[in-house]
């Protein structure tokens, strides 16, 4: 059973960069076909994929965000990171972390993270 917990600021100032890290147990991150992504949900809003970095490293971006987001991954510590950058009060969300395999995806508990001055 893979199992993912978001770590990070709950508060971010407006223009700063939000940083969260997924620490994974259960499985490596480098375990063929696993892609690890990061989604949101802003308040009153839907799920919104932000990126993903796949079991080999391939990386996708969602267009919206591409300027402003980046990911990595720590393959000695078993995680993955986002960056978002030049954030605002719409970046206000619950940020989560999760693993899309076949048949099954999993997912952290999700984290609030808040910009504002």
């Amino acid at each position: 059973q893979v199992q993912l917990q978001e770590s990070g600021p709950g508060l971010v100032k407006p223009s700063q960069t939000l940083s969260l890290t997924c620490t994974v147990s259960g499985d490596s991150i480098t375990t063929d076909y696993y892609y690890w992504s990061w989604i949101r949900q802003s308040p009153g809003k839907g799920l919104e994929w932000i990126i993903c970095i796949a079991y080999e490293g391939s990386i996708y971006v969602s267009p919206s965000l591409k300027s402003r987001t980046s990911i990595s991954r720590d393959t000695s510590k078993n995680q993955f990171s986002l960056q978002l950058s030049s954030v605002t009060p719409e970046d206000t969300a619950v940020y989560y972390c999760i693993a899309i395999t076949t048949p099954n995806d999993y997912w952290g508990q999700g984290t609030q993270v808040t910009v504002s001055s």
